[in-house]
């Protein structure tokens, strides 16, 4: 079942921004409304203006990178 409804310009605009390739209208509503899963470039800067929570977190990587480095093994 097909439903006509009316959006400003603006709203419109918007929508359409956000459209991926050739996807339909519907398919921006039913992503956006149903948001489980964000896309990586809505993720994109997310921690931009958390700079003590992401100095935590890449503190935490490079502490854990040194723990799981391999060590040289020696053959022979």
């Amino acid at each position: 079942m097909v439903k006509v409804i009316s959006l400003s310009n603006e709203a419109y605009e918007k929508l359409k921004e956000k459209k991926i390739d050739e996807e339909s209208f519907s398919g921006v509503v039913l992503r956006l409304v149903d948001k489980k899963k964000p896309l990586l470039s809505e993720l994109a800067g997310a921690l931009k203006e958390r700079k003590v929570e992401w100095g935590n977190i890449k503190k935490s990587i490079y502490e854990n990178r040194k723990k799981m480095r391999l060590k040289e093994a020696k053959f022979g």
